[in-house]
């Protein structure tokens, strides 16, 4: 059995169904332990040609045999395979139930955590915790539930009855059983450690494995794979040798546990052996101790296995627990309110902000409105700041009070779900989901109109090159979009976002995938389609926003300049070299070709 803050509520809310299982359990208990007199019967008969049962004395013949023992046996072996079957299925549907709801509150809990938390921690390493931490905590809640009370009321009602029929043959038969006991303290302890190196190694190489397949095309066009298998036959052989070594120990003390069995059987043998001899025991009732030595074989495999699943339990448990108590670091305050109907206003007064885990201000001093209605331009070189600024607006990361307001409201006093509802976003990575073209774009709305969604895709110039696939819309699409070129993963997802129709829309490096032709029609769309809605468009290029009815150009964290582009191009050194620099360089690239 396994505890913890995060466990112990499933032994409460399953408490009717542990309950049944254990009422289950004690009866076949103590059904088993009848069978081992049915066998003290048999033997004195054989040996004395009658037989002395409940005061009186009975001829040892077919109609006593049939009567008297095979009858009773077959009604408790039936009993007791009723019995088993009726606990496994209250333990193991309690067990089933509780991998399900923790399974649940984890993938809840890893939704509301922010992105430096999946900064920190793998693939994986996550995955890991959904498939081999669950799948033993299933295995200790269920399983480890059943051998613990079952070790206890069938070891207890064993010892009793050999304690009733000699005290120091039972004594001596519980003196290893002890020595056994100290051991496993010891050695549970060492198991939990080698358990949670093996699933430590195992993370590592579902790691590699994950990223190794997603960036397969790279690592064709560099002819890696022979890296790429070194790498991860390196990491294999780690795994390997975790798992060996956690094999190793485990099945050591299933040795040491067999060897304390047979010592105490020869014990009993010895011992028991004389006292028939001395004619203060029977061979019936020897051949019955033994049989209560043999009932309690299996509460002392019980015991063993049970420190070997509870030091890989604690420590899958450990890491499960790591993974709820990850604190969330974006949480509404308690004295949010509603944000109803957005217009798309934006303000930020004198913001500064760094990433939780940076050294020094990824945005500092920055301060510019942003009217409803009007289609900004963002540009800047790589690494100043842009796809910050419009993370911020998003409430990826948490801001300084006063320093961010929408609709004239701060943005830490409105509901966070409120704020993202009002946005639509395209990332960088133009993220595309294993699913059917029509499900991706109307990912972004509960309810999916096919006439809509290819609205949309018309508005993102992306209809044609759909239609162009032998399944439509209906085409699935395969991990991360892979079977789609770059450009049409991006208009698929503007498509996705235009289909939200948000108060504000933010493309960040939207278009710059898609020929010159291509990226103005998109633009004219949505300057067609978004009149009255904020629109924030990031690009490199500055054709892409010189349209736009200001364009704010951020440099090294600071807004640089922010207006039209003709005022810019004046009145902004920087801004002016940057253009022009573009202007050279497409020049060059005409004549060249």
């Amino acid at each position: 059995m396994i505890f913890g803050k995060h466990i112990n509520r499933y032994y409460l809310r399953f408490a009717l169904l542990i309950l049944g299982g254990l009422v289950a359990l004690i009866a076949v208990d103590y059904l088993q332990l009848l069978i081992p007199n049915l066998y003290q019967l048999i033997i004195n008969g054989i040996n004395e040609g009658r037989v002395e049962l409940d005061g009186a004395v009975y001829a040892f013949d077919l109609d006593f045999v049939i009567g008297k023992i095979c009858l009773p046996m077959l009604g408790i072996i039936l009993l007791i395979v009723l019995g088993r079957f009726l606990w496994r299925v209250c333990f193991f549907t309690a067990g089933i139930r509780a991998e399900e709801d923790l399974r649940n509150r984890m993938f809840s809990h890893c939704k509301e955590l922010s992105q430096e938390f999946y900064h920190q921690n793998n693939v994986g390493n996550l995955m890991s915790l959904f498939t081999n931490d669950l799948d033993t905590f299933q295995e200790c809640y269920s399983w480890g539930i059943m051998e613990f009370c079952d070790a206890c009321f069938l070891g207890a009602l064993a010892i009793s009855k050999m304690w009733k029929m000699d005290a120091l043959l039972t004594s001596l038969a519980l003196i290893p059983m002890a020595l056994l006991m100290g051991s496993s303290i010891l050695v549970g302890n060492y198991m939990t450690k080698k358990w949670d190196e093996r699933q430590e190694a195992f993370s590592q190489l579902s790691d590699f494995a994950q990223e190794s397949f997603s960036g397969i095309a790279v690592i064709k066009a560099f002819v890696k794979e022979s890296k790429e298998l070194w790498a991860f036959k390196k990491l294999s052989k780690v795994n390997e040798d975790t798992n060996v070594a956690f094999t190793k120990i485990s099945v050591l003390f299933r040795i040491l546990v067999m060897a304390f069995v047979e010592s105490v059987i020869c014990i009993i043998l010895g011992y028991g052996g004389y006292l028939v001899y001395t004619q203060q025991f029977n061979a019936g009732q020897l051949m019955e101790f033994i049989g209560y030595f043999t009932a309690i074989i299996w509460p002392i495999m019980a015991v063993a296995d049970l420190i070997d699943m509870t030091s890989r339990g604690r420590a899958s448990v450990k890491r499960i627990s790591e993974l709820l108590d990850a604190k969330q670091d974006m949480v509404d305050r308690p004295d949010v309110t509603p944000l109803k109907d957005m217009r798309g206003d934006i303000e930020f007064r004198n913001l500064n902000f760094c990433y939780p885990d940076g050294e020094f201000d990824a945005l500092h001093d920055v301060s510019f409105s942003i009217k409803a209605g009007e289609n900004i331009g963002l540009v800047g070189r790589t690494g100043s700041g842009k796809t910050t600024l419009v993370d911020l607006i998003l409430r990826t990361y948490n801001v300084p009070d006063g320093t961010l307001f929408v609709d004239g409201r701060d943005v830490n006093t409105v509901p966070i779900k409120d704020v993202r509802a009002g946005c639509a976003y395209v990332p960088q990575d133009n993220f595309l989901f294993s699913d059917t073209i029509a499900n991706n774009i109307g990912f972004a709305v509960d309810e999916k109109r096919s006439d809509a969604i290819r609205t949309a895709a018309k508005m993102a110039d992306v209809d044609g090159n759909i239609q162009e696939f032998t399944a439509g819309y209906e085409t699935i699409l395969g991990e991360r979009g892979v079977t789609v070129s770059g450009g049409q993963k991006q208009r698929i997802s503007i498509a996705r976002a235009l289909l939200k129709d948000a108060p504000i829309l933010i493309l960040d490096d939207s278009v710059s995938a898609v020929d010159t032709k291509t990226e103005r029609n998109i633009l004219a769309n949505l300057r067609q389609t978004r009149e009255g809605r904020t629109t924030i468009l990031i690009a490199h290029r500055i054709s892409t926003i010189e349209q736009m009815d200001k364009v704010l150009f951020i440099d090294d964290g600071t807004v640089a300049a922010f207006g039209p582009h003709e005022e810019l191009y004046r009145d902004c050194t920087e801004y002016r070299k940057m253009v022009d620099l573009q202007r050279l360089e497409e020049e060059g690239g005409e004549h060249n070709g």
